[in-house]
């Protein structure tokens, strides 16, 4: 009986804390200092939001200008950036995240904008539509950043993936672009590691490559830990090969971190990336 009691009693008490929690409608989670603009890009025909952080201190230092590190692949990157700026580098640059096209899937509309060919052999999404990406980048993305902030002349570049993959044909496209790049767990395999050949037409067509870029791998992103493709040993072939280019202006460092998945690459390689740029913001 005195048990029975007990029982009633808890449960009666955790009705009530339940009811109270809910009663609250607690205030949501926000990045300080950041907002969400959107852009419909004419490029495209689509709209898609656009996150941006600025800097601690940006109101009150009026006459400094801002370094921009800009990402893709949606909120992912953006809010993992925002949070290893805040206590590594607070104050140094603004963040700019784009996020997936409006009213469409994320992985729909990732494969479709971060790849730059077609693929027939992906049946299930859209491909090939990195060009036009590009393009809304740099005309609607870039020039609405440096329209409406202070910002100064080095943009680095970060992606994950496939937005790894996207940075590296950039790298290799229009490298100018972007001043610095961290790239992690880069998709080379795509289209039968058609990035390859893209290195190669830059390499026969261009004496140096101005850029930094920090690559990045997880040790498990290998066949023997379930991965489809070595993305370890694609990357140590492509950076071995823009190696050997000998460009005078080229920076790289590549490395394999220990103990992450692709999954997990992406903040311990974005925080590498940035301690070795610090010197540069």
């Amino acid at each position: 009986m005195k048990v029975s009691f007990i029982k009633a009693f808890i449960i009666f008490l955790s009705i009530i804390f339940i009811e109270a929690a809910h009663a609250q409608d607690p205030r949501p989670f926000e990045i300080p200092r950041s907002g969400i603009h959107e852009i419909k890009s004419e490029v495209l025909g689509r709209a898609y939001d656009v996150f941006i952080q600025l800097p601690r201190g940006y109101h009150e230092n009026i006459q400094q200008y801002y370094p921009v590190i800009y990402s893709n692949d949606g909120p992912y990157p953006f809010q993992i950036a925002a949070g290893v700026m805040r206590l590594a580098a607070p104050g140094k640059a603004i963040l700019v995240g784009v996020s997936f096209a409006k009213n469409e899937d994320g992985m729909s509309s990732r494969v479709r904008d971060l790849t730059p060919v077609q693929n027939k052999g992906w049946v299930k999404y859209q491909t090939g539509g990195a060009k036009k990406y590009f393009q809304f980048l740099e005309a609607e993305v870039i020039s609405f950043v440096e329209e409406n902030y202070r910002t100064n002349s080095t943009r680095i570049f970060t992606g994950q993936s496939l937005g790894g993959s996207f940075g590296t044909w950039v790298l290799l496209t229009k490298p100018e672009l972007f001043s610095h790049y961290i790239l992690t767990s880069p998709s080379l395999w795509f289209k039968d590691n058609m990035i390859f050949d893209v290195e190669k037409s830059y390499a026969k067509e261009n004496k140096d490559l101005v850029a930094k870029v920090y690559f990045a791998v997880g040790e498990f992103e290998t066949r023997e830990k379930g991965m489809r493709n070595n993305m370890v040993q694609d990357l140590h072939n492509f950076t071995e090969r823009l190696t050997s280019r000998n460009y005078e202006s080229f920076e790289m460092r590549s490395e394999v971190i220990k103990g992450t998945t692709h999954e997990t690459t992406y903040p311990v390689g974005f925080i590498k990336g940035l301690l070795w740029f610090l010197d540069d913001l």
